[in-house]
């Protein structure tokens, strides 16, 4: 009896586990996101390369011609899925990671370090799933050893969201700590790096790269007292944070409020910013006009979690304006995601004529006063 009793409680812990968190009222029902706005684009007056699309403004011929960009290598070494960034593509991948965590810690975002590796149930606790509804592989798990087979198992992180929401895991945060905001880089790991494709080609979708992510904590009560930010204040901050970043790296950019279709488990609301990429360009078959839509890719995203990755880490919030312990609210964000803001810089940034990728002026100072990459 008693062993079918812990089998019936793991089960329930399974499900439970499994279960997603509900929707906010802002987030559309269906599989259509809402625009929200535009960034550094005019959908009447788009630019040349979106009237006249060239097959050539690709991140991959564009960085592998410059030296920036090396698949050959990677798939001796590694596999598909994989690069090296070369030369002043390395320089380029440091001087994002910089300029992302210093707008970040100028608004108030303390710097964190995190590991890579995760306890698995943090992940899953986290609403990050081993394995997809089609049984699909989605985080590696670190193989063990036989002295280790007793202990738990380890997983690759896939976002340092995972790593950050675990600092304060079964322990209480004080209030007067909150709001608790923190900026880390770190390597991610997908295990799902998506099919072979034109739209996954290149940088794109790739199974790691560096990132450098948002995370925070707020006391969500009615009334946190003046001052102290709410998981809304938060969501608004990191939106904020995206848009400057992405703002002064000239990038044409478009909002959106995801669909509920589109939310991890976590999430109970979501807002993507997507960037136009030349190379992601497809002409309609009946005049040849390249669809706009299709040109369209993800870059950052920003989601409020409400209390459902501190419920299931136990973290809870003591203090304030109220004797009982609760659940704080967490919010995470994208300050940076390398590979795929590098190769919207190379394609958008393209100077076909000189043959030069010009060097957003934001990040000149990490790249050492260079203003283009390539022969000038």
């Amino acid at each position: 009896m008693s062993t079918r009793k812990t089998t019936c409680a793991d089960e329930i812990h399974r499900l439970a586990l499994s279960l997603p968190n509900l929707s906010s009222t802002h987030t559309p029902i269906g599989a259509d996101p809402t625009l929200i706005n535009y960034i550094n684009f005019d959908p009447q007056s788009p630019p040349e390369w979106v009237i006249r699309p060239d097959p050539g403004r690709s991140h991959v011929t564009i960085g592998t011609n410059l030296g920036l960009l090396d698949f050959t290598s990677s798939a001796i070494t590694t596999g598909w899925g994989w690069y090296f960034l070369t030369n002043e593509g390395a320089l380029l991948e440091q001087a994002l990671v910089q300029y992302a965590l210093s707008v970040a810690r100028r608004h108030g975002w303390k710097p964190v370090s995190p590991p890579s590796l995760v306890y698995s149930y943090v992940a899953e606790a986290c609403g990050f799933q081993p394995r997809d509804q089609h049984n699909e592989q989605q985080i590696w798990a670190i193989e063990q050893t036989e002295k280790d087979k007793s202990k738990p198992q380890r997983s690759l992180a896939a976002t340092a969201e995972i790593p950050l929401a675990a600092m304060h895991a079964g322990r209480d945060i004080p209030a007067t700590e909150l709001p608790l905001r923190l900026v880390g880089p770190s390597r991610c790991y997908r295990a799902e790096a998506g099919s072979r494709g034109v739209d996954t080609k290149g940088l794109y979708r790739v199974h790691e790269f560096t990132k450098v992510e948002m995370f925070a904590w707020a006391d969500n009560l009615p009334d946190t007292g003046k001052g102290s930010a709410t998981s809304d204040d938060l969501f608004a901050e990191l939106l904020s944070i995206q848009t400057e970043i992405l703002t002064a790296l000239n990038l044409p950019c478009r909002v959106l409020e995801m669909p509920s279709t589109d939310l991890g488990a976590s999430a109970s609301r979501k807002r993507d910013i997507e960037v136009l990429f030349p190379s992601r360009l497809r002409a309609v078959e009946k005049n040849g006009v390249p669809d706009l839509e299709s040109g369209w890719g993800e870059v950052t995203s920003a989601s409020i979690c409400t209390d459902y990755q501190s419920r299931r880490l136990g973290t809870r919030v003591r203090g304030g304006p109220i004797k009982e312990s609760r659940f704080p609210h967490t919010v995470n964000g994208t300050a940076m995601a390398v590979p795929r803001v590098l190769a919207a810089i190379l394609e958008n940034g393209w100077d076909a004529k000189r043959g030069v990728v010009v060097v957003p002026e934001v990040l000149r100072n990490w790249m050492g006063g260079m203003e283009v990459i390539g022969k000038n």
